[in-house]
């Protein structure tokens, strides 16, 4: 039986995983990941929620807003590939979505779920790479001690502008109007 062919690109590799498993190329290398815990899919279905009525649907809120679960986004096109559990970009930069998987335009702003398996990956990996690419916002919430830390890219470093614990009602930047309690996210 002949040996399964390799991967021309590395882009293929992704095309190759099988189902219920995320691929991601971050510098230059491929980092997979299986499906999400329970909490980690509730948190980022209920930030959601939260956030589309105002800023993707104008409702309560201001609209103009692409929201968007686990998106590709292609910061070099097939070689430097990011799927953060939710991103946003403002519909005057990015008027139509893809009509692929790859999204090429660098988002508005990120949010990362944290889980054990994932954390330092997100921290120590992810955040450089989307302060490399000038994402302007990124949120990072950990189920596990029910705290949002909220970032904005400054001079091309990121500067936390907010800290929200579950009993909080988030204003963070770029979306001041959701005033969302965290804990309603594990509710």
């Amino acid at each position: 039986m002949p040996a399964p062919a390799r991967p021309t690109r590395l882009y293929d590799a992704i095309e190759a995983l099988p189902e219920g498993v995320t691929g991601e190329l971050i510098n230059g290398q491929l980092h997979t990941q299986p499906r999400p815990s329970g909490a980690h899919a509730a948190a980022s279905s209920n930030l959601g929620a939260e956030l589309l009525p105002p800023y993707a649907r104008g409702r309560g809120g201001p609209g103009g807003w692409w929201i968007l679960d686990e998106p590709e986004v292609h910061f070099r096109r097939d070689t430097e590939v990011l799927v953060p559990d939710l991103a946003g970009w403002r519909r005057e930069r990015m008027p139509e979505l893809p009509e692929d998987q790859r999204f090429e335009v660098v988002p508005d702003w990120v949010c990362e779920i944290l889980s054990p398996a994932t954390e330092s990956r997100d921290r120590e990996v992810k955040l450089p790479v989307y302060a490399r690419y000038g994402v302007p916002h990124a949120w990072l919430i950990d189920p596990r001690t029910q705290v949002l830390e909220a970032y904005a890219l400054d001079d091309g470093e990121w500067r936390q502008v907010a800290l929200s614990h579950a009993e909080d009602t988030v204003t963070a930047e770029p979306f001041p109007e959701a005033g969302f309690r965290l804990g309603d996210l594990w509710r």
